[in-house]
């Protein structure tokens, strides 16, 4: 057993943040040409950073110990965003316990009842984007993303309260999508002026009007299907019901995991569609015919797969030293499942830069080789919701338009604080498509007159 961490980059911390935030994709894949599988990068304000996407060392990592592995604590640069409460931030029995209360509220039959919800808000978003000219969907999903949570998620009915939190909303989530927002040095007001004075403002006005509404719901005592219903109703095993602290919470996290993570995959998908005809030809079929979803299903697959926004599945920090592959691990190190060179290894998928929703068609995704939600005990819980997101969003937008490409150019990656999206937003064009089914009725109609 090697004690040693594994090889990786010598260049100074500094340069290689730098490489990490401006080229992601590029400096991962650089490391793994040189280094192999398994590698270590340095980066400022935190630990070393271990690397690993071979399959068996990923069964290993997820399925370690709660009390030797912390992926809690390997986030901790989220906590001025999600709160001390968020199911991200907790480790062992607190998260257990945290997780427990959440899963009801993701269960599949509830999910199901979301999705008339998010079809009739992505329809009328749609409906609204330009036909005549190219445009940058990304800012234009983001805001359908958030739109969906504060209905979906939140139970926000129309009104001045819904006008004033996405307006909030948005600003906070575009805050936490710089460098800002991660780097502890600059996490400090100056006069009370600056980015982040601006950020603790409004924070602190979004809080208050969440506040507001968990007592309000709360009172009323209702019944519903968004998920803030849900959170209300669950009980510590002591009876006790959440707080409003950790209802706040863990509503933002939601917010933030669900939000920019969505409306990211989704540029990545309309990125993909448009330059590739058949996969874009078969979907269309598939959609207008109304019967099943096993394409479109594979098409989420696929993107989650060929673009993973979040490259890195939770960082796990050892608290215990342990051996994992064949390598031994001091304590203060980040094991990190790398999603993206998991992904992208032709080991694991031939030709893994070809877009292929058809691999998922002859074969599901694996435990171990598919990891965009992460994997073991931490996979993201709201893994489903998204999943179904993608789809309803997806299937409202290849029913009305034609994904088409807005130029030549390949949009490479960039980075949005821990996300990574298309560098030029997922410039498309959307002219209006008739369904093949909606154009045969006018026909016939035509016939009949």
């Amino acid at each position: 057993m090697r004690a040693s961490l594994p090889p990786g980059p010598r260049a100074p911390a500094g340069v290689q943040t730098i490489a990490w935030w401006t080229r992601p994709t590029a400096f991962l894949e650089r490391n793994r040409a040189r280094y192999g599988k398994r590698f270590t990068i340095r980066l400022l304000a935190t630990p070393p950073f271990v690397m690993l996407s071979e399959p068996e060392q990923l069964k290993e990592l997820f399925a370690a110990p709660p009390d030797v592995l912390h992926p809690g604590e390997g986030a901790k640069i989220l906590e001025p965003v999600v709160g001390s409460h968020s199911l991200i931030l907790l480790d062992e029995d607190p998260h257990l316990e945290q997780r427990r209360l959440l899963l009801p509220a993701f269960h599949g039959e509830r999910m199901e009842r979301l999705a008339d919800l998010m079809a009739e808000i992505s329809e009328r978003e749609v409906a609204s984007w330009p036909e005549d000219r190219a445009f940058v969907s990304h800012p234009r999903l983001q805001a359908l993303t958030l739109e969906i949570i504060l209905r979906a998620v939140f139970g926000l009915a129309a009104g001045p309260r819904l006008d004033e939190l996405r307006t909030l909303l948005t600003e906070i989530l575009e805050y936490a999508a710089t460098p800002g927002s991660v780097v502890p040095a600059l996490q400090r007001p100056f006069f009370g002026v600056g980015p982040w004075a601006a950020f603790l403002r409004k924070r602190e006005r979004a809080d208050e009007l969440i506040y507001e509404l968990i007592a309000e719901r709360r009172a009323d005592g209702e019944e519903g299907d968004d998920v803030l219903a849900m959170l209300l109703a669950a009980r510590h095993e002591d009876d006790s019901p959440m707080s409003p602290e950790e209802i706040r919470d863990e509503l933002v996290t939601m917010l933030v995991a669900g939000h920019e993570t969505t409306a990211s995959e989704l540029a990545w998908a309309l990125e993909r569609l448009a330059r590739e005809p058949a996969v874009r030809s078969r979907l269309e079929q598939e959609v207008d015919a109304g019967a099943e979803d096993a394409y479109l299903t594979a098409t989420v697959q696929e993107t989650l797969r060929r673009r993973p926004v979040l490259p890195n599945a939770e960082p796990r920090l050892v608290v215990e030293p342990l051996e994992l592959g064949g390598w031994g691990y001091p304590t203060g190190v980040c094991l990190i499942a790398n999603a993206y060179l998991l992904h992208h290894d032709p080991d694991v998928y031939p030709d893994p830069y070809a877009f292929r929703p058809e691999r998922f068609i002859e074969q599901q995704p694996g435990t171990y080789t598919w990891i965009p939600f992460g994997g073991g005990r931490r996979r993201c819980i709201g893994a489903s919701f998204a999943t179904m997101e993608m789809k309803v969003v997806l299937s409202a937008i290849i029913a009305a338009r034609r994904v088409e490409p807005a130029g030549e150019r390949l949009e490479l990656t960039r980075r949005r604080s821990i996300t990574v999206s298309p560098g030029r937003g997922a410039t498309v064009r959307l002219p209006e498509r008739v369904p093949v089914a909606a154009d045969s009725d006018r026909e016939l109609a035509a016939a009949a007159s």
